[in-house]
């Protein structure tokens, strides 16, 4: 599928351009950002595109708009999909247990109980799981040696399983909801299903029925992928092979190189890498009511609060959906959003939104983590492109 948004002019003389852009000239401005690509849709055309800063710092190399990043959590909305997809071909069911196909994946309650882990569980964070820097330093996850998809270059996905499953859940699925690497044990569900790599099942199930190419769990032109940053003073400061970034939620490790090693299991929560564009076309399939891969049906009910108001207790007027947040309440989410508005990002340094009231998708990718995940730029995107609607 090609869409109209690849050749659309845009009116870099619009409110809403000058906007935009002024809150990326301010990010690189303060060094805050090395890098970025905003695509702004409005009613499937592209109301404004940049691509601004540096791919590669070091070597002088100018963002272009085809760069390719790591995508980290933007490749959960695209598993997601493939998953969904499965469920409308009857080959999945949202009540399935999941040792239906990983019969050796049984991790524990905190009581030593058994649990009953279900696809819907993987899908809206509810399964128990967690994530390594979700714990504090040196916990369950840590001790067991699990990846959180990022790091860790060569290790096989049914290791990494084994050692999630050595860990004790942190509630019983269902009953709470806590970010996780429940979507590469779905990545597992769905290799298992489909009999082939997640890397092959996701080409067929998402992009080539989408005509692209540029968005997978490998990088086929180098020469276009984006180096990685981290935050830091003066300047972000370039990732080596192996970092640790402090965050709000605990250490997150990264292994940059790992997307290069033909030996590392495919995260199915944050192993891809991709363009801007190809992330839009994904996005706005979705804002698009589904076609070609989904019926409206499916896409009404991914898009609305599935996590059972578990997730509003962590973060006030944000449901979960099937892959993305939903705002289900603006004012107490503090958001200038409408409510039904999806979102996500990824801790590579990227955001994205779908506002199906306005017509909008916006997706921001940088090279910079974790500015370009929660930092002031994000908001000051949003902030501009409200005020200039």
């Amino acid at each position: 599928m090609s869409l109209p948004l690849e050749k659309a002019e845009t009116n870099r003389n619009s409110p809403l351009a000058a906007a935009v852009d002024a809150a990326i000239t301010s990010a690189l401005d303060d060094k805050r950002l090395v890098g970025t690509v905003v695509l702004v849709a409005r009613d499937g055309e592209i109301a404004h595109r940049r691509a601004a800063g540096l791919a590669d710092r070091e070597n002088g190399v100018a963002m272009r708009e085809d760069a390719i990043f790591r995508l980290a959590s933007i490749t959960k909305p695209i598993v997601t999909i493939a998953a969904m997809r499965l469920v409308e071909q009857g080959r999945i069911g949202l009540a399935d247990t999941v040792t239906r196909w990983l019969p050796d994946f049984r991790p524990r309650l905190p009581d030593g109980g058994e649990a009953t882990i279900r696809i819907r569980h993987l899908l809206t964070h509810t399964s128990g799981l967690g994530y390594s820097f979700s714990y504090e330093d040196g916990g369950p996850y840590a001790r067991a040696g699990v990846s959180d998809g990022l790091d860790q270059p060569g290790l096989a996905l049914a290791e990494n399983l084994r050692r999630i499953a050595s860990a004790p859940l942190r509630f019983t699925p269902g009953s709470d909801w806590q970010y996780s690497v429940a979507m590469d044990a779905l990545g597992g569900v769905i290799e298992a299903e489909t009999g082939m790599p997640l890397g092959e099942a996701i080409a067929d199930l998402v992009m080539k029925p989408l005509g692209l190419a540029d968005t997978a769990f490998s990088v086929r032109d180098r020469s276009r992928l984006a180096a990685a940053y981290m935050d830091a003073s003066p300047e972000p400061a370039l990732m080596g092979e192996n970092a640790v970034v402090m965050s709000q939620m605990g250490p997150i490790r990264f292994a940059p190189n790992r997307i290069f090693d033909p030996a590392s299991y495919h995260s199915g929560g944050a192993g891809m890498a991709g363009t801007a564009g190809d992330v839009l076309a994904v996005l706005e399939t979705i804002r698009k009511g589904g076609a070609p891969l989904l019926s409206s049906e499916t896409v009404a009910m991914m898009t609305t609060d599935q996590a059972g108001g578990h997730r509003q207790q962590y973060e006030p007027g944000s449901g979960f959906g099937f892959g993305w947040s939903v705002i289900t309440d603006p004012v107490a989410a503090g958001v200038p959003f409408p409510a039904g508005t999806l979102k996500w990002g990824g801790v590579y340094g990227h955001s994205w939104f779908i506002d199906p009231v306005n017509g909008l998708t916006v997706v921001a990718l940088t090279n910079t983590t974790l500015e370009g995940m929660w930092g002031k730029f994000t908001v000051d995107l949003r902030e501009a492109i409200y005020a200039a609607l």
